[in-house]
């Protein structure tokens, strides 16, 4: 007979249920965690080899050289000449997410970025569709990159030796060709280099970098002496629409500080050197996005781009009458948009590898090779999966693309870093993000007005991505996460 009082027999031994959908998708990776299995992979550990000069070469080589050398030439026909304030806009943007990136970088540094992020604050279901849309930014990224590369390396060829390379191996289906070849081919030289480790191609990296800030400053000095005024006479002729339309082109063009905190768990001190290396390429890569396209367009009449992906080289070659200085700068510009390929291949290959090790994509991704301390069969599925697509998608479509992957992804950081604070504000962070939560909520808003200016066509892709990834998760990374298989294995231990 029962006491009085006491629960009935079967509520007393009843084992704990399992739990229901809802809340396994929004179970949340606790900070402590993430950050513990910091280079934990399968079958070896990242090295932390990376220091704040590395950490803000890898921001800028991801960065400097998209807009400019690819880009600009594309963005100028929707903008005129309003096209340097369409770059202040989506630097304001980038600024704005980057004081997120910046707080949450120095709190959690781990190699998912702004996927781990989510992870934590979130829950996993966000955390998986903030890690889709990070492989849309990362791996339509270097795919534009490179397409845009095949078109200098021909400036390069055609000033040095006299040839170049035909239309049908240099353009991408829809552009005129039928396979750009140099597209695929500078994707496979970034690959070698990440397949000998993190330190070497930061060396490499960082030998490019310089190259590229010199050859920009080179062609603001030459650029300047074919100024003419008048090309700003009709500073907005398309509207505040066209502003907005050519900032959201560009925005692509600003995930290098992004790229950087993918490296946080090989960074020697990463809680201290990854807001700096953030906050600092930011602010170097948008002064020179801003002087350089003022230059272009005052040196060249905006009608006369033509959506040009060489704009610069050849705006060179009008104002001295010479080959021999756009040659050089296609030159530079070959090596520039190389490292862009680089550090961004480099930064997708770290957040595949994150996904992995928490269960939500094949295990392949998070295999280390124990002597280099790289994910090499990631990185070669990766290379190959962009270089093919580079080869065979246009770059206009690739760099709308990138730019909702990027501003939804970055949106998503501008809430976590409020969220973050609410729960856990007793967390030491390096880095503060001033006036929370009013510049996140302004680094949202201006993410969400960013993304509205993009084409019904852009949405549809990224519609249609959305739901492949929804059925990639629920097919596969619902029931194999790491933590799906932790609580279950506590349910049955209980039982």
């Amino acid at each position: 007979m029962l006491e009085q009082g006491a629960p009935p027999q079967d509520q007393r031994t009843a084992a704990p249920a399992s739990p229901g959908v809802a809340a396994r998708l929004m179970r949340r990776k606790p900070v402590e965690r993430l950050v513990a299995e910091g280079g934990q992979g399968e079958g070896g550990t990242l090295r932390r080899s990376l220091g704040l000069w590395q950490l803000t070469m890898i921001s800028i080589g991801a960065t400097l050289g998209t807009g400019i050398f690819v880009v600009l030439g594309q963005a100028v026909p929707k903008a005129g000449p309003a096209v340097t304030l369409s770059f202040v806009i989506a630097g304001l943007t980038a600024l704005f997410s980057a004081l997120s990136y910046a707080e949450l970088a120095g709190t959690i540094p781990v190699s998912g970025s702004s996927y781990s992020y989510a992870y934590a604050t979130m829950g996993e279901l966000i955390a998986w569709v903030c890690g889709w849309c990070l492989l849309l930014e990362y791996g339509v990224s270097v795919a534009a990159v490179a397409v845009g590369w095949g078109e200098y390396l021909n400036e390069l060829l055609d000033g040095t030796i006299g040839v170049t390379i035909p239309d049908a191996l240099s353009a991408p289906p829809g552009d005129g060709g039928v396979f750009n070849l140099p597209a695929l081919i500078v994707v496979l030289l970034a690959m070698a280099f990440l397949l000998g480790g993190a330190k070497e191609s930061a060396r490499a990296n960082t030998i490019m970098v310089c190259v590229k800030i010199a050859a920009l400053i080179l062609f603001c000095a030459i650029g300047f002496m074919g100024f003419k005024s008048g090309n700003y006479a009709h500073f907005m002729p398309l509207g505040m629409a066209g502003v907005s339309a050519a900032g959201a082109t560009l925005f692509f063009s600003y995930i290098g500080f992004d790229a950087a905190s993918t490296a946080g768990e090989e960074a020697k001190n990463a809680q201290r050197d990854l807001p700096r290396a953030i906050m600092l390429s930011l602010v170097i890569v948008t002064t020179l996005y801003v002087l350089v396209a003022a230059v272009a367009v005052g040196a060249r009449p905006w009608r006369r781009f033509n959506d040009s992906e060489a704009a610069l080289a050849q705006i060179m070659r009008d104002v001295t009458g010479q080959g021999f200085w756009a040659t050089l700068l296609a030159f530079c510009a070959v090596i520039a948009i190389a490292s862009v390929v680089l550090t961004v291949l480099y930064g997708q290959t770290r957040i595949l590898f994150a996904m992995s090790r928490d269960g939500l994509v094949p295990k392949v991704f998070a295999r280390v090779h124990p002597k280099t301390g790289a994910p090499r069969a990631n990185t070669v599925i990766v290379s190959l999966f962009c270089g093919v697509l580079a080869a065979a998608v246009p770059l206009g479509q690739l760099a709308d693309a990138t730019s909702i992957g990027t501003l939804f992804a970055f949106a998503l950081v501008n809430v976590a870093v409020v969220v973050l604070r609410r729960t856990r504000p007793d967390m030491p962070r390096t880095f503060r993000v001033p006036l929370s939560p009013v510049l996140p909520a302004l680094g949202f808003a201006f993410c969400v007005w960013m993304m509205g200016s993009l084409s019904a066509v852009t949405w549809v892709v990224f519609g249609v991505w959305m739901a492949v990834g929804l059925v990639f998760y629920f097919g596969y990374g619902y029931r194999r996460s790491r933590l799906a298989t932790a609580e279950d294995v506590a349910v049955a231990t209980e039982k």
